[in-house]
């Protein structure tokens, strides 16, 4: 065994599922499978990390920061919640059941404490066309298969395969998202209903203009300074719930006329309760029908469960290494795709749309104070007990008082340091977080992630194939190429145009110490300069291949030698290359 390499059985042990153990759990499985085979899939399993906290000492002024990080989560989340069920084309309470059941799983059992989840716009544009042409019913089952696949992504450790995100898609993905949250913003300054304003009836749907656009803006202005302010005179207060609390006094005890949570929709509601949306019959939310529990019903929903899927845990992940970064602490990936496909296969028994991590919020937590699971915890529990008990109280809150709380997200979320190194950074890069940011406006936020990961691979492979290139010298009468830089599908064509078959004597020799052979590509390059040799009358032969070369080749076929040394650069072995293995020509 390699010195760094662990074994199964030692990764095993430090998990805490060693093979005996599992064997004793499932001791009908330990007598028809191999105990070595036992051993690699208990290697895989990791303890997922559930403590409340990662290094946070949990003392009555954490608990106090915890719970009223929570409530301030809480208030943000109303209107979002709602504005995200109207863009669906559900009921209110199903973004708010929604917000309630995925925040309180999440922050149980996701891979970091201080995240907050709920429903999402990301979501909510993809769920439209479904809920039109099938109903809400179709859409509860497909948020239940969007929660099976997640969990399936993440027994299978797919969440790993974010880490190929780079650090310029991150920044693009970052102002990109600062943007869409500062968009959807502007629609608190529409008329929410057909109200009557400064004498005259404003008509749902018109921007706010005159005295109330004022009022509206002076709010917003308000509830920021004192957002900005709070932390310079106490830290015993969240700084946004302190901008909520005294904007929403003035609001009341003054009596000023302008928009409040209340004229979005009423949030008063009773407790989710469990649903089946397969069946035959009314849903939940007459009349609407329910999805009958066929292949035809899955083949309706599968495209769109696919979709969600992807999106939520993109979404998280990335939001996960956002707040992984601002805290100082790592988040487990695996875990967090787990603890959203869980939370969705509940929201979908409960009447609720679904959800995954909500960067806006989730930046409200952290600049609040909120690092542990209570304040997700707290946020969810504070959010149900708005919509049993507290509605009333909680429809007053002036809508002025939660857009400004947005707008300071907006300013902390925005990378502003991105906008320094555009000229710093390779074009190529510079080009990438400008292309992310503009996608994630216009497209959503998977479309440009996924856009921006192509982008920034095919860069670099095009930069990667440009550096192959060899070095040649004379050693007993035959011609050693010296390559040097990774030979794949980018650089085989290069790496075909470094030889002089004509000019070249009878025996070259390739020198692989300063290269990797990569891919099929790879091979058929190498065939196809071995052919044009043997076609001259000429032979090669290919010297210090390292180990994955040498597998590689000799798994193809075209090692004619074999030898256990030369990989390890022991001795210098000469491998004649045999042709026709995959038709090159």
């Amino acid at each position: 065994m390699k010195p760094g390499v662990s074994s199964p059985l030692s990764s095993a042990a430090k998990s805490g599922y060693t093979q005996a153990k599992f064997a004793r759990t499932f001791p009908s499985i330990g007598d028809t499978l191999p105990r070595a085979l036992l051993a690699s899939y208990a290697a895989r399993i990791q303890k997922p990390d559930l403590r409340l906290s990662q290094g946070e000492p949990l003392n009555a002024s954490r608990l106090r920061i915890e719970i009223l990080s929570g409530l301030t989560v809480a208030l943000a989340l109303v209107p979002e919640a709602v504005a995200f069920a109207f863009v669906a084309g559900v009921h209110p309470l199903v973004g708010l059941y929604a917000a309630f059941m995925v925040g309180l799983i999440t922050a149980l059992i996701g891979g970091r404490p201080g995240m907050i989840s709920g429903a999402t716009g990301a979501l909510a544009v993809v769920m439209v066309a479904l809920v039109a042409e099938h109903g809400v019913e179709y859409l509860f089952a497909t948020v239940i298969l969007m929660g099976l696949l997640q969990i399936f992504a993440g027994v299978m450790h797919w969440g790993k395969f974010i880490r190929l995100v780079p650090h310029p898609v991150m920044l693009g993905f970052v102002n990109g998202l600062a943007i869409v949250i500062f968009l959807a913003q502007l629609t608190q300054f529409k008329v929410p209903g057909s109200v009557t304003t400064s004498g005259h009836t404003a008509v749902a749907g018109d921007w706010l203009s005159g005295l109330p656009l004022y009022m509206m803006l002076g709010l917003v202005g308000l509830t920021m300074l004192i957002i900005w302010g709070t932390p310079k005179v106490t830290k015993l207060v969240p700084a946004p719930l302190a901008g909520i609390g005294i904007v929403a006094v003035l609001v009341i005890a003054f009596g000023i006329d302008v928009p409040t949570v209340g004229d979005m929709a009423s949030i008063s509601g009773g407790l989710p309760a469990f649903h089946l949306p397969f069946g035959s019959g009314v849903g939940i939310y007459a009349p609407a029908l329910l999805a009958p529990f066929t292949l035809e019903t899955l083949w309706i929903i599968l495209p769109y469960a696919v979709i969600l899927a992807a999106i939520g845990l993109i979404e998280s992940l990335l939001t996960l290494n956002l707040v992984g970064e601002m805290t100082g602490r790592r988040g487990g990936a695996s875990q967090e795709c787990i603890a959203q496909g869980v939370s969705n296969v509940t929201t979908g028994f409960f009447g609720g749309m679904g959800g995954c991590a909500m960067i806006g919020q989730s930046m409200i937590n952290v600049k609040s104070g909120g690092r542990t699971r209570i304040a997700g915890i707290a946020a969810a529990l504070f959010l149900l007990a708005f919509i049993v008990v507290a509605s009333p109280l909680i429809e007053r809150i002036p809508l002025a008082a939660l857009v400004g709380v947005m707008f300071m997200v907006v300013i902390g979320t925005f990378a502003w340091n991105s906008l320094k190194i555009l000229r710093r950074v390779p074009r190529m890069d510079a080009f990438v977080i400008l292309l992310v940011t503009i996608v994630t406006v216009l497209e959503d936020l998977a479309v440009a992630v996924v856009v921006g990961v192509i982008v920034s691979a095919l860069a670099y492979a095009w930069n990667a194939a440009a550096r192959i290139h060899a070095v040649t010298r004379e050693e007993d009468g035959a011609k050693v190429y010296d390559v040097e830089g990774p030979l794949f599908f980018g650089s085989s064509e290069g790496f075909i145009e470094l030889f002089d078959v004509q000019g070249d004597p009878d025996r070259v020799v390739i020198e692989f110490a300063r290269s990797r052979v990569v891919d099929q590509s790879a091979l058929q390059a190498i065939e196809a300069v071995a052919l044009k040799y043997e076609a001259a009358g000429k032979r090669i032969q290919l010297r210090h291949l390292s180990r994955d070369c040498h597998d590689l080749l000799t798994k193809a076929g075209h090692l004619m030698v074999d030898s256990d040394d030369d990989p390890d650069y022991e001795i210098a072995v000469d491998y004649s290359v045999r042709t026709g293995i995959l038709g090159g020509h």
